[in-house]
């Protein structure tokens, strides 16, 4: 027999990636394949499943054929999917309408009633505000406003639910959908019954998976009509998947306590590991074995980080973009390599991150974006210099936040657009003390997670963590300059000080635009 290799599937937001890694996890080849997204209302976000297969099929057969391997040389599948995209399937596991996807909002006004029941379930979000992205908000709101699909609704899951049953044809859940973000705690007997019913949501324990399974078990095996679809070979095991950013811990190899996945791009999302389970204000989680049995994974986020840059770019730094096009070049390593010039701190500038709200510590939809320390003195290097020091800063109040429970981070291992720019991974690297790792998987590492819980599930090898040891690779590690961090900790302390004197006046000037006709 030829080498063996696995396929991994990642279910996206704009399209359904696979790739072929082999068993010490290097890619062989990737192809991906665009679905619809539609927004039929504002603040409504919808896919078809029909589409979503469409496109796995035709992913699937180009990355065979791109790869130039042949179909019985892959050993198993498995994958990872975005997370809180909800669907409502009838008895033969059939949509009966469009899947909700994760950004949609429409479920805000269930959101607010979920955590007026201050359920002791709710130590999961920190007792604190509830997003309307969560799988009981989503199911809520089709149960109050479409109830004749509710009556007839058999199942209720989440894209990777739906794809491993088309699959195999076992309905079985995720452990790491299901703590994350329905509430599930295996240490306290599963589902919390008392919140459900106090929600109003009784009767859909009846519709979720009777049976959960960690990362990597085997859900079933690849059912004949469908790998004749993908063309594959039929038979082969499928291994259970999870949330895109949560597999991609284990292609970052954070599959132990004191490393911190670091996903970056337009937003920023921190997931790590925990030997202990603690909840608090100010955090998601902790999860318990929502990756790793036996560990709990701790989570912070912010929402707008990469596209405040962008927004930056794009408006505000016309010249460097006529500049770099003359010279060869672009706006963003010009504005780097003015900005390195710059004293830490921006001559004084503080910007707060806050464009579209912020997720954690303060979980405050109205909380905006704010600037101060202007001077005539400061240039749009400094701006873009103290936008990238302002998130630095966000991520530090994380960090800062997870401190306060004794969980330290001792490692950030990043993925995402802005580690290409060695400026602000220093950034992030001298404001928090902590050295940042980059690995050879890059942007695919939610892939190779995924290919490493297809790894188990063929049986190659036993745990995650085994298989996240024998297929990460680290490239490069940024370590922090102390004197830098040193002088960066007078402008985060002011950077922290800032919300808490604005938050009023943000709120109001957030409820007054909301007012004012359109």
């Amino acid at each position: 027999m030829n080498e063996p290799y696995v396929l991994a599937l990642d279910g996206g937001t704009e399209s359904a990636r696979a790739a072929i890694f082999s068993l010490d996890g290097r890619l062989k080849y990737s192809h991906a394949v665009a679905y619809p997204l539609k927004h039929p209302r504002p603040g409504w976000a919808e896919q078809n499943p029909a589409d979503w297969w469409q496109a796995i099929v035709g992913a699937v057969r180009e990355t065979v054929r791109g790869a130039g391997i042949q179909p019985d040389e892959i050993i198993a599948i498995s994958g990872d999917f975005t997370s809180c995209t909800v669907v409502f399937l009838d008895e033969q596991f059939q949509p009966l309408r469009p899947a909700i996807i994760w950004m949609d909002v429409r479920s805000t006004d269930q959101a607010r009633r979920i955590a007026a029941t201050g359920s002791p379930a709710l130590k999961y979000n920190g007792f604190g505000n509830v997003s309307a992205e969560w799988m009981p908000c989503k199911a809520l709101w089709v149960k109050d406003n479409e109830p004749d699909i509710w009556a007839r609704t058999r199942y209720v899951g989440e894209y990777n639910d739906w794809f491993m049953q088309r699959l195999t044809g076992e309905w079985v859940g995720s452990i790491n959908n299901v703590s994350l973000r329905w509430y599930y705690d295996r240490n306290s007997g599963g589902f919390p019954v008392d919140f459900y019913a106090a929600i109003g949501l009784e009767d859909v324990l009846d519709k979720f998976p009777g049976t959960i399974l960690d990362l990597g078990a085997v859900v079933g095996s690849l059912r004949a009509d469908v790998a004749a679809e993908l063309g594959l070979p039929a038979g082969i095991p499928v291994g259970q998947g999870g949330a895109d950013a949560l597999v991609a811990m284990i292609g970052l190899g954070v599959v132990e306590p004191g490393k911190m996945a670091f996903i970056v791009g337009s937003s920023h999302l921190h997931l790590g590991q925990s030997a202990h389970q603690f909840h608090g204000k100010g955090m998601f989680g902790a999860y318990t074995d929502c990756v790793i049995p036996g560990l709990y994974v701790v989570e912070g986020g912010q929402i707008s980080t990469g596209s405040v840059v962008r927004w930056f770019r794009d408006n505000f730094a016309y010249s460097h973009t006529v500049k770099g096009q003359q010279l060869g070049s672009d706006a963003y390593s010009l504005l780097n390599d003015e900005a390195a010039a710059l004293p830490p701190g921006s001559d004084g500038l503080i910007v707060l991150d806050y464009w579209q709200g912020n997720r954690t510590p303060y979980v405050d939809p109205e909380a905006r974006g704010m600037m101060w320390g202007f001077t005539l003195a400061h240039t749009p290097a400094h701006v873009f210099r103290a936008i990238i020091e302002g998130i630095a800063y966000g991520t530090e109040h994380i960090l800062h936040t997870f401190r306060q429970h004794d969980y330290a981070v001792e490692e950030l291992v990043a993925t995402g657009g802005p580690t290409k720019s060695r400026l602000w991974m220093q950034i992030h690297a001298d404001v928090s003390n902590v050295p940042i790792t980059l690995t050879e998987a890059g942007d695919s590492a939610a892939l190779l997670g995924g290919a490493a819980l297809a790894a188990c599930a063929a049986g190659i090898y036993a745990t995650p963590q085994e298989a996240s040891q024998h297929m990460v690779r680290i490239k490069d590690r940024i370590e922090p300059d102390p004197e830098t961090h040193a002088a960066y900790k007078f402008y985060v302390d002011k950077y922290i000080k800032t919300y808490p004197q604005m938050c009023d006046l943000m709120h109001e000037m957030v409820r007054h635009v909301a007012a004012q006709p359109k």
